[in-house]
């Protein structure tokens, strides 16, 4: 098991910088007070600002481009899905020594969803294909008319192929064999012949909220593109069991190739996942274990 592969130089960010930053270029939350978000994920530092608002500072150079992303596309797809999504309200500037542009959004109540809480739900399975239905289905003109985006371009699966083998010849505890059998079975996987989709690019359960034990809102849009949806299945293999994910399967009506490639996104996401954090983080060293477990069941 690798101890940790995060190398990149990550900004100093604490309640000190958030509130000048805060307070010089949006003066009228300057009395709101700041709470820290913890856990926030590995991507953003998060601060809730009173009681409706919320920070997300990013921690490093790959998530820099979330908060204008964000920004442009969320108020577009929110009367299209059937899930709540985050409302931005402004894009701060850099400022202080911090060097990226971070965002401002409605902050949305509720607790991150679990396997253990949803795992077995067959309705919480088709809310979701219904969600992803939707979104797949949102058409905007004006993409169609420009062309293909490189900030709604995401990289293929074959991308991922040195690091994954690495990875596969590296981590102790699963199946070496069953591993390497399923990423060629991915890569060798038939693209579909239907036009790319609108994807949300990191649907697992760290990024789905919870009210009530019910499903009710989808975050963090930082991978969001145009282009093949199955790296969007993450989500059957790291919130779902067999029955679920049987049940997501048919709503959604994924056929074989596409499955599969899916299959391939998980088993890649989550040993990469597993490979940079899990030495350091219990929680996270469970949930990718459960993640690559459940992959190679498919």
């Amino acid at each position: 098991m690798a101890t940790g592969r995060i190398t990149d130089a990550r900004p100093a960010i604490d309640a000190a910088l958030v509130r000048r930053l805060v307070d010089t270029q949006f003066p009228q939350w300057a009395e709101l007070p700041l709470e820290l978000v913890d856990p926030a994920g590995s991507d953003h530092v998060i601060y809730r600002m009173g009681e409706g608002l919320s920070v997300r500072l990013p921690r490093h150079a790959g998530a820099i481009g979330q908060a204008p992303k964000e920004s442009e596309w969320l108020p577009r797809l929110a009367p299209h899905l059937p899930l709540a999504v985050p409302v931005p309200v402004g894009v701060g500037e850099p400022g202080f020594g911090y060097p990226w542009p971070w965002a401002v959004s409605r902050w949305l109540d509720g607790e991150v969803a679990t396997a253990e809480a949803l795992g077995d739900s067959s309705e919480a399975a088709v809310e979701l294909a219904g969600f992803l239905t939707a979104l797949q289905r949102f058409e905007p003109g004006e993409i169609s008319a420009q062309g293909a985006r490189e900030d709604l371009t995401a990289r293929p699966l074959v991308a991922r192929d040195r690091a994954t083998r690495a990875a596969i010849a590296e981590v102790d505890g699963f199946d070496t064999a069953a591993m390497t059998e399923l990423w060629e079975a991915a890569l060798s996987a038939p693209d579909g012949d239907g036009p790319p989709v609108w994807f949300h690019g990191d649907f697992h359960t760290g990024n789905l909220l919870t009210v009530d034990g019910r499903l009710s809102a989808v975050i963090d849009f930082g991978g969001l593109g145009i282009g093949d949806p199955a790296c969007d299945l993450i989500i059957a293999f790291t919130l779902m069991s067999a029955g679920s994910r049987a049940a997501f399967r048919a709503a959604l009506g994924v056929d074989d190739a596409t499955w599969i490639r899916g299959r391939g996104w998980a088993l890649a996401t989550g040993l990469n996942a597993y490979t940079s954090y899990a030495a350091v983080n219990p929680r996270i060293a469970a949930q990718t274990t459960r993640q690559i477990t459940e992959a190679l069941i498919g």
